[in-house]
């Protein structure tokens, strides 16, 4: 085997725990050990005694060095960055000036679009062409997660759409954000005829996200990027017309995937479920020939 293929995770720490050479949390110098295991030293820790002196004693972080820590960072500096996040952001949270109930809600992206959203403003034409390829986009990817279903007969995508948009309309419905006053609306927009529509979260993006991963597991790399970046595109320009905010593309993004990946295991389990079926009908056959 090649190392790319050999190589393991590195462990959360460079040693292991003097008890028994292991760790409580189920990772050891050479990996990750099973359930079973982890239950037998659960047992051991537990058995013997209660006193807060033993318990310290075993306790995991009794046993860190200046050595470890120095290890995690070298080696899992992506949580240490994440970490590194929580303590900012918690500081930040406890300290800002909340928006008041008179004022309109913050946006960082509104602020980041103010040149693109003047030039919209000042320029219809321009923003009804904008709104006119959008429309393209959301047609394109619909009819793409639809032929996967109903030509190529994989309905991961479609599934994924189907649990994707319930959910925005239940969120949506459930917290009703008001519109942003600078909205630049236009009637070849998606949805056409400058309807109402619910602004948590984008159904353009989760919807693009959705069509995008069944490309690369198809590997169709090329159109996936082609989405990808039509995806970006569209993000900007729905942050510049005002027609959602920050928050409502960036959860777009996660529903989509959280929604493919939901709708990945729901094929699985169909399948699972098929299978069986087919067994106990064949074990049922083979019952009354015997």
């Amino acid at each position: 085997m090649s190392d790319a293929v050999t190589k393991t995770v590195a462990p959360l720490r460079r040693k292991p725990n003097p008890l028994n050479g292991r760790h409580t949390n189920g990772i050891t110098i050479d990996g990750i050990i099973d359930d079973h295991e982890m239950e037998n030293i659960a047992k051991k820790t537990d058995d013997g005694g209660g006193g807060e002196g033993e318990w310290t004693n075993k306790a995991s972080f009794m046993t860190w060095t200046v050595d470890d820590f120095v290890y995690v960072a070298r080696h899992h500096w992506i949580p240490c960055l994440f970490a590194a996040g929580v303590m900012f952001f918690t500081v930040v949270e406890y300290t800002f000036q909340m928006t008041p109930a008179s004022s309109q809600p913050f946006d960082l992206g509104f602020v980041a679009t103010r040149s693109l959203h003047s030039i919209l403003a000042s320029s219809p034409n321009l923003n009804t062409v904008l709104a006119a390829l959008n429309t393209i986009l959301v047609g394109m990817q619909t009819t793409y997660i639809g032929w996967t279903w109903a030509v190529e007969g994989r309905p991961r995508a479609t599934i994924a759409a189907l649990f994707m948009f319930t959910c925005r309309g239940i969120l949506g419905y459930s917290t009703q954000l008001p519109r942003p006053q600078e909205f630049l609306g236009s009637g070849v927009d998606y949805p056409v005829g400058n309807v109402s529509f619910f602004l948590f979260y984008s159904g353009h993006v989760a919807g693009s996200m959705i069509a995008s991963l069944d490309m690369k597991r198809m590997q169709r790399f090329r159109l996936a990027m082609v989405f990808d970046i039509f995806n970006v595109l569209q993000s900007i320009r729905l942050l510049g017309t005002r027609g959602h905010y920050t928050i409502d593309i960036a959860v777009g993004v996660g529903a989509g995937i959280l929604f493919d990946s939901l709708a990945g295991k729901y094929d699985e389990m169909r399948k699972r479920h098929l299978n069986t079926t087919r067994l106990n009908l064949i074990s049922k056959d083979t019952l009354v020939l015997d």
